[in-house]
């Protein structure tokens, strides 16, 4: 007598062999697109590098050896592509600061070896760190972009800030969390624009080298100018004082 279908049986297991083999299809299927990403984001990376940060989709379709439809199905538009290479790019830079830092034996050769290699990262390609961390003026794109680029370059500062705020907390200890909360935040936005502004200056004999930037950034984040203002020339009149907020301006009669 033939016995019946129960749950596992000949039917059930039939159905359990096709969904598996369904979820198998379906997995390699993840796997390839998965690649696929991987493998435009690294094309894009090295079109940018090569073409400038404003290079349109087209331009790193073509030099990626295919067409921007593609570019478009994987990324849905250049603010996504921008997205994606960004947090591949910023992971990368991140991991590097995290060891430079690790290496430090004192908080200011830590902000040193922090400064210089993220100086070092974003001179490596001018171009690829641009194209990650703004837009191009005109940029179809651009009103997007913003936000979607927000994403990674926000958790890659915030991590940073993270990665300065640890240290100065051992170092100063219990009771400043005043300094300790605003501080880090103050540094890297001197670091991200003094450094910008460093690599987008043309090569001249007055531009300062890489290492040479670092050390500076790195004494104006822990001495300031004062060293510059007291070293300034001995005829040079002193600016007048100007009045305090408890010493209100006197007026003249």
């Amino acid at each position: 007598m033939p016995q019946p279908d129960l749950p596992g049986g000949t039917l059930a297991g039939s159905a359990a062999a096709g969904a598996g083999s369904v979820d198998g299809r379906a997995s390699r299927w993840q796997s390839h697109r998965e690649e696929r990403r991987r493998e435009l984001i690294k094309s894009a990376r090295v079109a940018v590098h090569a073409l400038g940060s404003d290079a349109s989709m087209e331009d790193i379709a073509a030099a990626a050896g295919t067409s921007k439809s593609v570019f478009y199905r994987y990324f849905g538009d250049k603010a996504g592509l921008q997205q994606a290479v960004g947090e591949v790019v910023l992971s990368q830079m991140q991991r590097r600061i995290q060891e430079a830092a690790q290496s430090a034996q004192t908080p200011r050769e830590g902000l040193f070896a922090m400064v210089s290699a993220y100086l070092q990262m974003a001179e490596t390609s001018p171009n690829v760190y641009t194209f990650v961390t703004r837009y191009a003026p005109g940029d179809a794109d651009a009103a997007n972009g913003t936000m979607a680029t927000a994403g990674a370059l926000g958790h890659f500062f915030a991590a940073i800030s993270d990665m300065i705020a640890r240290p100065m907390r051992s170092h100063l200890g219990d009771g400043r969390e005043a300094v300790i909360g605003y501080w880090p935040n103050a540094a890297i936005g001197l670091v991200r624009n003094a450094g910008e502004q460093w690599l987008a200056s043309p090569a001249s004999p007055s531009k300062p080298g890489q290492e040479a930037m670092a050390r500076q950034i790195t004494d104006w984040l822990c001495l300031g100018i004062a060293p510059e203002l007291r070293t300034a020339a001995p005829n040079q009149t002193p600016p007048t004082s100007a009045p305090t907020l408890s010493e209100p301006k006197k007026e003249s009669t």
